[in-house]
């Protein structure tokens, strides 16, 4: 029972990464720290999509799941719960591609909000 609770928390915290890796470069518009995060992030996303890398939640939730005396996912995380649920097998380069597209627009964002601040003159800290 525990280990089968411990499974679905660890595929829900995967949920959550896949969510970061889109949004956190958003993120980083208003707390800049959070960038170096979702740069390491956005560099193991891209590395486990370009090479065969096994993802370590992936595993992790295998373990819990054999544990637990459930099957393990065949086909990796991705693959069992998203592609062909959210959209079709046949669109996940493209969808690979837009999610690319939309990390590289926020940190080109992050990138303009920056130097706009650093530019800009000082305004008082109740206009901001």
């Amino acid at each position: 029972m525990v280990a089968r609770a411990l499974a679905e928390l660890v595929m829900v915290v995967h949920f959550a990464v896949l969510a970061f890796l889109v949004v956190g470069g958003f993120l980083a518009w208003r707390w800049p720290r959070v960038l170096y995060f979702h740069l390491a992030m956005a560099t193991w996303g891209l590395l486990i999509v370009l090479f065969p890398f096994a993802c370590p939640l992936t595993w992790l939730e295998n373990e819990l799941r054999a544990a637990a005396g459930q099957p393990r996912l065949v086909n990796g995380f991705i693959d069992t719960y998203i592609d062909g649920v959210l959209y079709p097998d046949s669109a996940a380069r493209l969808v690979q591609v837009l999610v690319a597209l939309v990390v590289i627009a926020s940190w080109t964002g992050y990138r303009l909000k920056r130097r706009v601040e650093q530019t800009s003159p000082t305004r008082p800290e109740a206009w901001r």
